[in-house]
């Protein structure tokens, strides 16, 4: 009888280091998104909308949380000749511009890039820019652009 408990509570430690949130909670959490082209005829009009923008095969820059103030930026646009603060990882999209990375929990800034600058047009209030923040176990999702050589028209 001994023995059985024996078994059953090594079979019983072995499930629980198995299933353990933390082992599985890096490949549950993360970023994902799209990467779309921005480019074309944005321009609205009665009784027609504008074209649901194409995905982009394009690779993604993850840093730390950027403060606008932490990079080189290319005069008043969107674009950085500089990221000075820590580079996470790099990850590439699919051929309909799909990405997932898994990160540990924290906040980050992505960037796409246009020859050698990065791009990035979001903001929150603090200039940080294109922030998002994953939560532990949890995918965050967001949606990113490339610029086109075409620029949009509004």
């Amino acid at each position: 009888m001994d023995f059985a408990l024996f078994i059953v509570a090594c079979l019983t430690s072995i499930n629980i280091q198995v299933t353990s949130p933390k082992a599985d909670t890096l490949h549950q959490q993360g970023i994902e998104g799209v990467v779309y082209r921005k480019g074309g005829n944005r321009m609205p009009a009665p009784n027609r909308r504008p074209p649901a923008p194409a995905g982009a095969v394009s690779t993604v820059y993850i840093y730390e949380l950027t403060n606008d103030s932490q990079t080189l930026r290319q005069g008043t646009t969107p674009y950085y000749r500089a990221i000075y603060t820590r580079f996470v990882c790099q990850v590439d999209t699919d051929s309909s511009g799909n990405f997932h990375v898994s990160l540990p929990p924290g906040n980050y800034s992505i960037f796409t890039k246009k020859g050698d600058l990065f791009y990035a047009s979001q903001r929150d209030e603090k200039n940080n820019i294109a922030p998002v923040t994953v939560s532990p176990g949890k995918m965050s999702r967001v949606q990113c652009s490339v610029e086109s050589d075409h620029k949009p028209l509004y």
